[in-house]
C-alpha cells in the first residue's frame, strides 16, 4: 500500500529493519506530524545449520511475510560498515540486501540511516549503547514490546525515519513550489 498526498492527514506506517544474517529486526511505528505510536516488532531468525542460499531465503521470506502483514507504507535500513572480518562482512551486506529488496519489491521507498545518526534520532547523540537506545524506547513509545535487541534497533531506525522524513516532505513541497 502506498501513501499518496490525499492521505496527508492519516498516519503513516514505517517499517525499520536491522539487517542480520542469523537475526533481522523488524519494528513498524505510525507516525503522524511529531507523534508516534508503536504498532508492533519482532526478529526474524534464520537456521545456522543451513547453507548461506537457504538462509537468505528463510529472511526474505519471513520479511516478506512481515510486510505483506503489516502494510507499511515506507521503510528504513540501517548502513553496515566493514568490519574487521571480511566473510563476515559480506554476508551482511548480503542479508542488507534481502532488508532492501523486500520492501522495495513491495513498492516502498527505502531510507538508509548511519547507526550514529539513529542513536542522535533517539537517545540524541550520536554515541551510545544499546541499553540507552531501549531505555529511550520505553520513553518513547511505552506500549513498545519486542522480542530481541535487534527488534529493538529496528525500532530506533523506524524511529530515525519518523523524525527525518518531515523534512524530506518539506523539503520536497518547497522544490515543487519554486
Amino acid at each position: 500500500m502506498k501513501h499518496s498526498p490525499a492521505m496527508a492527514q492519516s498516519p503513516i506506517r514505517i517499517i525499520g529493519i536491522d539487517p542480520g544474517l542469523r537475526r533481522m529486526g523488524w519494528g513498524i511505528v505510525e507516525s503522524l506530524g511529531s507523534s508516534l505510536r508503536f504498532v508492533a516488532a519482532g526478529t526474524i531468525t534464520s537456521d545456522g545449520k543451513a547453507d548461506l542460499a537457504s538462509r537468505l531465503c528463510q529472511l526474505h521470506d519471513g520479511l516478506a511475510d512481515i510486510v505483506h502483514k503489516w502494510q507499511p507504507h515506507e521503510a528504513s535500513v540501517e548502513i553496515t560498515f566493514v568490519n574487521k572480518d571480511a566473510g563476515a562482512t559480506l554476508k551482511l551486506g548480503q542479508a542488507r540486501g534481502i532488508a532492501m529488496l523486500v520492501p522495495a519489491r513491495s513498492g516502498l521507498p527505502v531510507a538508509e540511516y548511519a547507526p550514529n545518526a539513529v542513536k542522535k534520532a533517539v537517545i540524541g547523540v550520536g554515541h551510545g549503547d544499546k541499553k540507552q537506545i531501549q531505555m529511550m524506547l520505553r520513553v518513547l513509545m511505552p506500549k513498545a514490546r519486542y522480542d530481541s535487541d535487534d527488534a529493538a534497533d529496528a525500532l530506533a531506525i523506524a524511529i530515525c525515519h519518523a523524525n527525518n522524513r518531515v523534512g524530506d516532505v518539506a523539503r520536497r513541497a518547497l522544490m515543487r513550489a519554486i
